[in-house]
C-alpha cells in the first residue's frame, strides 16, 4: 500500500497532483464532520484549542531554508499544551509584491516548488502522528504570500499595487485585490492550483478543512465592494464546489474575518456563508489593528477594547446560530505589554485577552467549535534589531513577512501565555 510517507520526496508524484490514497487505517470516523452547529470526530463532539502556524510547510521542507527537526519539536511542544488544530498556509504565489514570502509554492505556470510541496506533505504526516488536525488555506487576500494581487498581475500585464504604498493609500490595495473575483483568467489559474493541491491530499484525515483563502474580502470599502458582491459570492461557491468534488470527506470554510471582512454588513457575511458547501463560519479578532486598543496605553484602553471584543463575538454567535452552522474564532491576537516585540516583553494583557476568547469558547459549546490563536512563534526569534523580515531569513515566526517579527506570536518562552492555553485545552477536553 502506498502511504503518505512513501511519497515524501517524490517530486514527480507531487507535481503531477495525483490523489494520495487513504492511509491504510483511515476510516470515515477519522475525518472531522459537521452536525448541525457542531463539529464531530469519531462520533463525538470535536472542540479544539488551536493555533496558526502558517510556515509549517516551510519548516517541513527538505531544503536549506527548512528545518524538520524544529518542526517536530514545535509540534511536540504544542501537543504538550493541548493544541490539536493548526491553521497552515498551503499556498504562496511567487510574487513581485514587496513583502511576499519567498520561496513560494508556485509560479504563474504549472511549476510547483517540489520542496514546499513535500514540506506540506511532511508537516501533515507529522501532525497525523500526534493526532492533530490541519486547516489549509489555498491563497491570500493580503500580499505577504503573493495571493490574489499576484494572480491578477499574472493576467493583467504585470500591474499590481503594494500594500501600504503611500502613493496608493487605503483602501486602494484591497479595492484592487478584489478585482480578482471577476477575473476569469486569474480564477482559472487559482483553480488549477486548487485541483492539484486538493487532489494530492484528498484522502488525508489529518486535514480538517480546506479554506478558500486567508481573509477574503469583497473590497476595501462599501462603495467598491457593492459591485463585486456577485463575483465574490460566485467565486466562493464555485471554489467550494470544486473542493467538495475533489475531496468530499473534508470540510470547507471561507477564511473570512467576519463582519470586519464583510464591509461591516451582516447580509454580506451571511450570503458568503449560506452556501451548502461552506461548512462553518469563521471570525478573526484584531483589536489593535482595528484601533480598539492603543499599544502605548494598553492599561488605559484595555477595558473599552475588551467590551468591543465581547460585542464582536456575540454578533458572530448570533449570526452562526441564525444560520445553523458552527463558528470558529480562527485568528485572534493582542500586543505584548508596552507594544514590544521581544520575548522579554511582558504579556499580562495578552494573557487576559486569550482568556476572554477562551471563556467565550467554553461558555458556548453548542455553537463555537474552537479557536486558533495567532500565532505560534515557538523557537523562532527576531533576527534583526528592527524586527523586520528580510529575504533569506529562515527563523520562521508566526508573524508573517510584512509584520514586525514578534508582534503577535507566542514564543516558547512565554510561560504565562502557555499556561492560559493549556488550561483552556484541558477545560475543553474535560467537557
Amino acid at each position: 500500500m502506498i502511504t503518505r510517507r512513501s511519497v515524501l520526496g517524490s517530486t514527480a508524484a507531487a507535481l503531477a497532483g495525483a490523489a494520495l490514497p487513504l492511509p491504510a487505517n483511515a476510516a470515515p470516523g477519522d475525518f472531522v464532520t459537521r452536525k448541525g452547529t457542531g463539529l464531530q470526530l469519531a462520533g463525538r463532539p470535536y472542540r479544539f484549542a488551536g493555533t496558526n502556524m502558517w510556515y509549517a510547510a516551510w519548516l517541513g521542507a527538505d531544503a536549506p531554508w527548512g528545518n524538520r527537526d524544529r518542526l517536530r519539536r514545535e509540534l511536540d511542544t504544542l501537543a504538550g499544551i493541548g493544541v490539536r488544530n493548526l491553521r497552515i498556509a498551503a499556498s504562496a504565489e511567487d510574487s513581485p509584491l514587496k513583502n511576499s514570502v519567498k520561496p513560494a509554492f508556485r509560479t504563474r505556470g504549472n511549476a510547483w516548488n517540489p520542496a514546499l510541496v513535500d514540506g506540506l506533505a511532511y508537516a501533515l504526516f507529522e501532525l497525523a502522528k500526534r493526532d492533530m488536525k490541519a486547516v489549509l488555506y489555498l491563497t491570500n487576500f493580503w500580499e505577504w504570500s503573493g495571493g490574489m494581487m499576484t494572480y491578477l498581475s499574472w493576467v493583467n500585464g504585470g500591474k499590481y499595487l503594494d500594500a501600504n504604498d503611500p502613493a496608493h493609500p487605503w483602501p486602494e490595495f484591497p479595492d484592487m485585490t478584489a478585482q480578482f473575483y471577476a477575473s476569469s483568467e486569474a480564477v482559472a489559474l487559482f483553480h488549477d492550483y486548487v485541483r492539484a493541491t486538493v487532489k494530492r491530499h484528498a484522502g488525508d484525515p489529518a486535514i480538517m478543512a480546506w479554506q478558500l483563502a486567508n481573509e477574503p474580502r469583497p473590497g476595501g470599502s462599501p462603495k467598491s465592494a457593492e459591485p463585486n458582491l456577485a463575483a465574490y459570492n460566485g467565486w466562493i461557491q464555485g471554489t467550494a464546489k470544486l473542493i467538495k468534488s475533489l475531496s468530499p470527506r473534508h470540510l470547507v470554510s471561507t477564511g473570512s474575518e467576519g463582519l470586519k471582512g464583510s464591509v461591516e454588513r451582516a447580509d454580506v457575511y451571511k450570503a458568503a456563508h449560506a452556501f451548502p458547501e461552506i461548512d462553518y463560519l469563521t471570525a478573526h479578532i484584531w483589536p489593535l489593528n482595528w484601533g480598539w486598543v492603543d499599544a502605548k496605553d494598553i492599561a488605559g484602553t484595555n477595558d473599552a477594547s475588551f467590551a468591543k471584543v465581547r460585542e464582536y463575538i456575540a454578533q458572530h454567535i448570533a449570526l452562526a446560530t441564525d444560520m445553523g452552522k458552527p463558528l470558529v474564532i480562527e485568528e485572534f491576537g493582542y500586543p505584548r505589554d508596552g507594544g514590544g516585540y521581544d520575548p522579554e516583553s511582558a504579556t499580562h494583557f495578552k494573557d487576559l485577552y486569550y482568556k476572554l476568547i477562551y471563556d467565550a469558547v467554553e461558555a458556548n459549546p453548542s455553537i463555537i467549535a474552537g479557536s486558533n490563536f495567532w500565532a505560534w512563534n515557538g523557537e523562532g526569534r527576531p533576527v534583526h534589531g528592527d524586527h523586520r523580515f528580510r529575504p533569506g531569513d529562515t527563523a520562521w515566526l508566526g508573524d508573517p513577512p510584512h509584520e514586525p517579527q514578534g508582534w503577535y506570536g507566542v514564543f516558547d518562552s512565554d510561560a504565562s501565555t502557555r499556561t492560559v492555553i493549556q488550561a483552556h485545552a484541558r477545560a475543553l477536553a474535560s467537557n
